[in-house]
């Protein structure tokens, strides 16, 4: 895993400009090459691994998926969404560049993910737009945007289970999931297999939610390099404000087995990769 993260970072270092014009392209890379767990690249990269799928277009979708990842992280935490100053460990992008250019570099991330996804070789026409639509399905509406709508207009409002579970399902675990399906997408993979892929991602994607939420009352701020307790002191719904501390760890190993149970049906012969990833997701401390 650790050989596959250092490829990674190599080649999205190679995709993210350092000569965009204004200081643009500064901007851009403290805000996507400054660490951070990997894990949708990770998944990406692992799904295709256990379909022995095409490691070069597993690695593009690697990068753009973090690409996303990374846009969404510098607009969620500027003044007019999250308004936080500490991300991974550091200044927020706009803390350090300003608004209107942690604005654009969020702008042109988004853009260049797709700009990743689409050479002019070396990637069949028909997974270029295969994983474009798994990647922008995800990010819109339905998915990481729909969710952030959600969230934003749910601060000191009563939800129940149910609504914060769509939530969640779209702000960060659809991103999540397609993260698995672009992997998964580089190979030929059976129908079974892809529906299996498809849960585990489910899975993991809303475990992931459930042990931030934990995380958030639990951790301090040097831990976990955000700011603690910020969805507690804006009043936010979480997995530990509508079910309490202990049901939402209980949640998040049921999840976790969810997640192992999907890759027993796939049929698939190696996934231990993507099962030490689920168990990273829930025993993680940051």
């Amino acid at each position: 895993m650790q050989r596959k993260l250092h490829a990674f970072e190599q080649a999205l270092d190679g995709f993210v400009p350092a000569s965009a014009p204004a200081g643009l392209g500064e901007a851009m890379r403290y805000a996507v090459l400054g660490g951070g767990k990997r894990l949708r690249p990770l998944l990406v990269l692992a799904a295709c691994e256990a379909v022995d799928g095409q490691g070069e277009a597993a690695m593009r979708a690697a990068c753009a998926v973090e690409l996303i990842h990374a846009y969404s992280l510098v607009h969620d935490d500027m003044p007019c969404m999250d308004d936080d100053v500490l991300r991974r460990g550091k200044p927020t992008t706009h803390v350090a560049y300003g608004e209107a250019k942690a604005m654009l570099a969020g702008d042109a991330m988004q853009a260049l993910a797709f700009d990743v996804l689409t050479p002019d070789e070396g990637v069949a026409p028909a997974l270029q737009a295969r994983l474009c639509r798994l990647l922008a399905r995800s990010a819109g509406y339905d998915g990481m945007a729909g969710g952030q709508a959600i969230d934003l207009a749910s601060v000191g409002q009563p939800l129940d289970e149910a609504t914060l579970r769509d939530m969640h399902r779209r702000k960060t675990g659809v991103l999540l999931q397609a993260s698995v399906m672009m992997g998964a997408s580089c190979g030929n993979a059976d129908a079974r297999a892809l529906e299996a892929l498809d849960a585990y991602g489910a899975a993991l994607g809303l475990a992931f939610q459930v042990v931030d939420d934990i995380l958030d009352v639990t951790q301090d701020s040097a831990v976990l390099g955000k700011t603690a307790g910020k969805d507690q002191d804006a009043n936010k719904p979480t997995y530990v404000s509508v079910l309490g501390l202990e049901p939402a760890r209980r949640l998040a190993l049921q999840l976790c087995d969810e997640a192992h149970a999907a890759l027993n049906a796939s049929g698939l012969a190696d996934t231990a990769w993507l099962r030490h990833l689920a168990d990273m997701v829930v025993e993680r401390h940051h």
